[in-house]
């Protein structure tokens, strides 16, 4: 039987062919949760009368999303997740340690494993070729007390990506525009899976800022292959080791084929209050914006911290506009002071935020006020979401979310370039 990579990935985990809508019973790898959604995973999995995770498993907490904790019970949630890693020996990523996303790409995620979290953006391992998929917390008490779980096979999507991305265009423009012509349930559990010339050259982070969004569409996996790209990542990491190739069969069924000449790409922004309500940065010019933010799970990486750095370089925000940057992970706070560009963005008048979730999921650090704008290069901008039902998000790249640092509003980067 060919496969789409999703297929693959099922039909190995479950021991046998898994095809688009077939049920499957699969082998998990890895579980993890995180402090908003791990106390209650935790119970469940308590009441449910396991004590400690399957040894078949990978189990990790992270607590990152109220980093550090913001009030009284938030704390004592951080308190119940440590005092639960310490009794069963689940990995714990402590406050600091970077987003649960980032994290299990740098040091868990492995080619075709079988990842579940209790959180949406899950898919972001896609970028590394697993089935990495978000599940509430009692689907994931389950899988972390018996090593698997149920799983509809989805029909796939090939995405066909040909050309090279334009200078002040980047992966995240991609998704933005990917997400605004399919629609926000254009791909509902759906395996969207990228391939075609552009992606020999992706790298990684920028495979994995995609992969991150394509629950934006109602993806329930965005799957990259696992190539040489790939290798050289796990290599950077000290994991060359966990790499395998994969790619999808010549002869998979696709249930539709979409095709994207990136070239023909520009700066993209989503408006407020849907992530598919999307617009070219230009036709945005004028848009005063009150905070600019620059990390989060999807655009927290080395990578985006240099694009932006590199438009900032010896300039100054506009005095009108607030600079949050929060690096995605410890290791890429490390890198980018040793780099400079921590420098070069304190220098521009940035607030500098521990690794982390940030201002994203609007539970502090940078909660928005009435009436004010932000834009962000995080992958939600739903009413409320940071913070505040009276405050409007726009989403945007790190190169476009710099460049309107500067301006004070939504400005396009190749203006500055």
């Amino acid at each position: 039987m060919s496969g789409t990579l999703a297929e693959k990935i099922l039909s190995d985990k479950s021991g046998g062919e898994a095809g688009a809508g077939d049920i499957v019973i699969a082998q998990v790898d890895l579980v993890f949760v995180q402090d908003t959604t791990g106390p209650l995973t935790v119970r469940q999995f308590q009441a449910a009368g396991f004590k400690r995770p399957v040894s078949s498993i990978k189990a990790a907490l992270f607590l990152d999303h109220a980093a550090p904790s913001p009030n009284r019970e938030l704390a004592d949630d951080h308190s119940f997740l440590r005092g639960f890693a310490r009794q069963t020996g689940c990995f714990l990523f402590d406050v600091g340690d970077g987003v649960c996303h980032q994290i299990v790409a740098e040091s868990l995620a492995r080619p075709g494993d079988l990842i579940l979290g209790t959180d949406s953006h899950t898919v972001t391992a896609g970028g590394l070729g697993a089935f990495a998929c978000g599940m509430g917390s009692t689907d994931g008490a389950i899988a972390l007390g018996l090593g698997k779980t149920w799983l509809r096979v989805p029909e796939s999507i090939s995405v066909i990506l040909s050309g090279r991305f334009s200078p002040g265009v980047y992966a995240k423009d991609l998704i933005i525009y990917l997400i605004g012509r399919i629609g926000a349930d254009g791909a509902t559990y759906r395996s969207l899976e990228f391939g075609g010339d552009t992606v020999s050259v992706m790298s990684v982070p920028e495979r994995l800022t995609v992969s991150n969004m394509a629950v934006e569409a109602g993806a329930k996996v965005g799957l990259f292959p696992a190539d040489e790209m790939t290798r050289d990542y796990l290599a950077t990491q000290g994991r060359v080791s966990d790499y395998r190739p994969l790619s999808p069969d010549q002869s998979a069924l696709y249930e539709d084929t979409i095709e994207i000449n990136v070239a023909e790409l520009e700066p993209m922004v989503s408006k407020p209050h849907t992530v598919d309500n999307t617009a070219p940065a230009r036709e945005l010019r004028g848009t005063e914006i009150q905070q600019v933010v620059i990390g989060t799970c999807t655009n927290g990486r080395i990578d985006d911290l240099a694009v932006a750095a590199k438009i900032i370089q010896g300039k100054r925000r506009c005095p009108r506009t607030r600079l949050v940057v929060v690096p995605a992970s410890r290791g890429v706070l490390q890198e980018a002071v040793a780099a400079g560009y921590i420098q070069t963005l304190l220098e521009a008048g940035a607030v500098i935020l521990p690794p982390g979730c940030g201002p994203c999921l609007g539970l502090h650090q940078g909660v928005l006020g009435a009436g004010e704008n932000c834009l962000s290069t995080a992958n939600r901008n739903f009413k409320g979401r940071m913070g505040n039902p009276d405050a409007f998000i726009y989403l945007g790249s790190p190169a476009t979310a710099a460049a309107t640092a500067l301006r004070g509003e939504i400005a396009d980067p190749r203006e500055f370039l």
